[in-house]
């Protein structure tokens, strides 16, 4: 009897050799599980004429209609669209926290404090990240506060004590007055307003005497000068940085969104406590940093939480820094 022959085709081979190779693999080797988790950038540091500037991710949530946060006197369709414009989401956005911390060489200057324990585990890891930059909590001599609402200085504070005890803080006096004299924010009929206020009361008022208060055009340390940007807040300031020629600014909440604050900075923050300042302020930072072409870093920008901003049209772009701060 003559052996059989079977003639296969090549696809038919082909597919023969997937399947065996497919049951020599474990499935475990052959695929990763997802993590079900966002990977965020923790922390950038650049350098800055002789200075040392860096971001940090304190954390950061998801909030649902971007609208009724971000451009209170925008309707829905137009937010949207101008969101859809610039890559992002129409229906939601990122709500992030970024300090951003500077080494003069002789004074280290952390810019706001995160929210601290009030949004955990979401945020409040400022503190245990300074280490990402070669920080301890202990080294931080200086805490500048743009402003007083809770997700700038919920950290300020960790069980009790304070959580860089040896910093002295730098507030304006017209912010430090409103959110721990003023019965106003009390009456709001925002909650974070109300607990910003209550924090600021049992907790800043204690610590007073380590307490400057600053007036724009002063400066915080050598090389570090305040900014008027008020609206958004009574005393919001911002702090232009310069060291070798070479010029930073902290925005503050001045710029909130990497689209709509530059795209319709007149679209107003449901947090702004006088609107028409705030964009008033926000235009007048706008036309400064695109006429100068310096970079500048705001506290809800994603990271690295650092960029430039150019004309677009009638308004403008924000444009995230690349390698410019880099290298040392």
């Amino acid at each position: 009897m003559s052996p059989l022959k079977v003639q296969l085709s090549r696809r038919e081979a082909l597919l023969g050799l997937s399947m065996a190779t497919a049951a020599c693999v474990s499935p475990a080797l052959a695929n990763a599980p997802l993590t079900g988790a966002v990977g965020r950038p923790q922390r950038y540091r650049g350098k800055l004429g002789s200075f040392e500037v860096s971001t940090i991710a304190d954390g950061g949530f998801f909030r649902d209609e971007p609208h009724k946060f971000l451009a209170v006197n925008a309707t829905q369709e137009d937010v949207s669209e101008t969101l859809a414009e610039e890559f992002y989401p129409p229906d939601f956005y990122e709500l992030g926290f970024a300090p951003a911390i500077v080494n003069t060489g002789t004074e280290v200057v952390l810019f706001d404090a995160g929210i601290g324990a009030v949004r955990r585990p979401d945020a409040g890891k400022l503190r245990a990240r300074l280490a990402t930059v070669d920080l301890k909590p202990e080294q931080v001599d200086v805490i500048v506060l743009t402003h007083l609402h809770i997700d700038h200085t919920g950290g300020l504070f960790e069980d009790g004590a304070p959580a860089f005890p040896n910093a002295r803080y730098v507030v304006s006096a017209p912010e430090f007055d409103y959110w721990t004299m003023s019965g106003e924010p009390l009456n709001s009929d925002l909650g974070v307003i109300k607990l910003s206020a209550n924090f600021a009361r049992e907790n800043l008022v204690g610590v007073a005497d380590r307490m400057t208060f600053i007036k724009p055009g002063e400066d915080v340390v050598s090389g570090i000068t305040a900014l008027d940007v008020r609206g958004h807040t009574p005393g919001h300031l911002a702090f232009n940085i310069e060291s070798d020629g070479e010029r930073l600014v902290v925005a503050g909440d001045a710029l909130i969104h990497p689209a709509l604050s530059f795209r319709r900075p007149d679209w107003q923050h449901v947090f702004d406590f006088d609107a028409e300042a705030a964009a008033k302020s926000r235009i007048e930072l706008l036309g400064m940093l695109a006429a100068d072409r310096v970079p500048f870093t705001a506290y809800h920008m994603p990271l690295p939480s650092i960029g430039y901003v150019e004309r677009h049209d009638d308004a403008y772009r924000y444009v995230a820094a690349g390698y410019q701060l880099n290298r040392f």
